[in-house]
């Protein structure tokens, strides 16, 4: 049973109208949530990212979890025996963005030492990733994996300026 850590319940004017955003963060598989003093800045990036797809977020649980129960959830739910970073379970598929986004701290903390990076900005990128795949952006080819990245890289200058 996942025991919620947070959750931020805000309303911003966008396009004359007030948008409700629903941002939860869990932590399951022993891990320790990796930003407990940051996380209505978190909050408040997401949705700037969402706004910025031209999208909203109605609402999204991000759960940090182990490789091993990320591994179990990737084996029983999609047939995969491998170890990833991140998960997607989208709600539906609608203009708002609803879903299960499974994050392994210890698979972005092995890719933050790959590619030179600190824990922190790794961890932005597998969050818009994530963000992203719900959004429609797709990663299974060249053409894709590039405008996917080019997304990442916009969404985590965006944290910097927030």
């Amino acid at each position: 049973m996942m025991d919620a850590k947070w959750k931020c319940i805000f309303g911003s004017i966008l396009n004359l109208s007030v948008v409700a955003v629903s941002v939860n963060f869990f932590t399951e598989g022993g891990v320790v949530h990796p930003f407990s003093e940051q996380e209505e800045q978190y909050v408040q990036w997401l949705a700037t990212v969402a706004a910025s797809e031209e999208t909203n977020i109605s609402g999204l649980n991000y759960i940090f979890c182990s490789d091993e129960y990320l591994l179990d959830i990737n084996i029983r739910y999609l047939g995969h025996d491998d170890y990833t970073d991140i998960i997607t379970f989208p709600y539906h598929e609608t203009d708002n963005l609803e879903g299960d986004l499974f994050i392994s701290l210890d698979r972005v903390r092995e890719n933050a030492m790959e590619y030179e990076c600190s824990f922190e900005e790794e961890l932005r990128r597998v969050m818009a990733h994530g963000l992203l795949h719900l959004r429609g952006y797709k990663d299974k080819n060249q053409e894709d994996s590039l405008k996917m990245r080019n997304a990442e890289n916009r969404a985590i200058a965006s944290f910097k300026q927030t």
